[in-house]
């Protein structure tokens, strides 16, 4: 979608099997794998095989190329393939990727995985390592020499700010925190199954880099999810309830960087998902009273606050009563904090199972879903309802 106009996706394609590994911090076996079980689990629900897929699109950051998931899985010839930046902002995005290959006729079954060890391989939260020169490289070096090493001091940053802005305490991210884990503890596919936690709790827990606390910040997981996208007739034909993508946006601010857009004007929001909130609304004329559920990736909690605001459902510095208001049901699967740290892959499953009504934390009668990627990155977005 132009950030001018709105475009014509809307309606056309459709998510019709959702498939993932179990959710663990050893997973046992490589990332190929997972990938490959995650791929066959998601065609399996979709009533799909292997020979009918012909589209494969997954992450830059992902270390199983399409061409070898495609043969470990028994996938034939394949007219379409592609890979998306910016690690978490990439999910959504692999979404509307296969949903324009789709509508375009470029193929017609797309299937979008995403798999890692990113507990007992990779993890994430250790920080910058090691980094072959680059510009991304470049703008790193600006924040690395003075002890910004991590993501969590990267987003601590922000999140101080939006504090100080609106004269609020650290305690506000609790509400974020608390929501997630109360749906992580009904969902037996959640790491945090049955350990739901308080606002005391989140109190208690340890500083990471202040204002962030432990239960502020993601969990490492190993795992894998898949999705297989189709055309809305198609999915007609098809055993589930499809969930039809709406609207599908990408978006990066001014002054974007990967998650050290430290020398924008204001540092108390996330403008890389107001252009995707811009996107959606106009493309699909629907508005945030409209949305039945929202999953927001949830990577880090001040950053769940920003987009709630971004997308209008409150205003600017109110996003902590509104989510302590259960105003809308928000990560009912349990979110990364609660659930699993799938680069947001789970998260638009969760999406699904709620327009087809199979949800552990089901909300009834939920039609309308919002699905957002990583945030504090170029990042992307979905809308996805009910069939007619």
């Amino acid at each position: 979608m132009s950030a001018r106009k709105a475009d014509t996706l809307g309606g056309r394609a459709a998510v019709v099997g959702i498939g993932a590994t179990e959710f663990s911090k050893d997973s046992g076996r490589s990332e190929l794998k997972l990938a490959v079980e995650a791929v066959q689990a998601a065609l399996d629900d979709a009533g799909l095989t292997p020979a009918d897929v012909d589209g494969l699109v997954t992450f830059t950051m992902d270390t199983s190329p399409e061409i070898t998931v495609a043969q470990a899985c028994g996938i034939g010839d394949l007219t379409f393939f592609s890979r998306v930046h910016y690690g978490g902002g990439a999910a959504c995005a692999t979404v509307q990727q296969a949903a324009l290959a789709v509508a375009t006729g470029v193929a017609e079954v797309v299937v979008c995985y995403r798999a890692f060890n990113e507990r007992s391989g990779r993890r994430f939260g250790s920080g910058v390592q090691h980094r072959e020169p680059s510009a991304e490289g470049a703008a790193l070096g600006w924040s690395l020499p003075f002890g910004l090493l991590t993501p969590a001091s990267w987003v601590a940053m922000a999140a101080q700010r939006y504090l100080y802005a609106y004269g609020l305490t650290p305690e506000v991210f609790g509400h974020v925190a608390v929501t997630d884990r109360r749906y992580a503890a009904a969902n037996p596919a959640a790491y945090f199954h049955g350990k739901p936690i308080t606002l005391a709790d989140h109190a208690a827990s340890r500083w990471i880099v202040e204002p962030l606390r432990l239960l502020d910040c993601c969990q490492e997981t190993d795992g894998g999810q898949a999705l297989v996208v189709t055309s809305v007739e198609r999915a007609r034909d098809l055993p589930r309830p499809p969930a039809v993508i709406t609207a599908a946006a990408q978006g990066a601010g001014r002054g974007q960087e990967q998650m050290t857009s430290f020398y924008r004007d204001d540092l108390t929001g996330l403008p890389e998902m107001g252009v995707v909130a811009r996107q959606l609304w106009r493309g699909s004329g629907l508005t945030p009273a409209d949305m039945d559920v929202a999953i927001l990736y949830d990577h880090f909690t001040p950053f769940v606050l920003m987009q709630l605001e971004e997308f209008g459902f409150c205003g600017r510095g109110e996003a902590a009563g509104f989510v302590a208001e259960d105003a809308l049901p928000l990560n009912t699967h349990g979110g990364q904090l609660g659930e699993a740290y799938l680069h947001g892959m789970n998260g638009i499953a969760e999406a699904v199972r709620q327009i087809r009504g199979s949800s552990v934390n089901q909300v009834p009668g939920a039609a309308r879903a919002l699905v957002t990627a990583g945030t504090g990155v170029p990042t992307s977005g979905l809308l996805l309802g009910a069939d007619g």
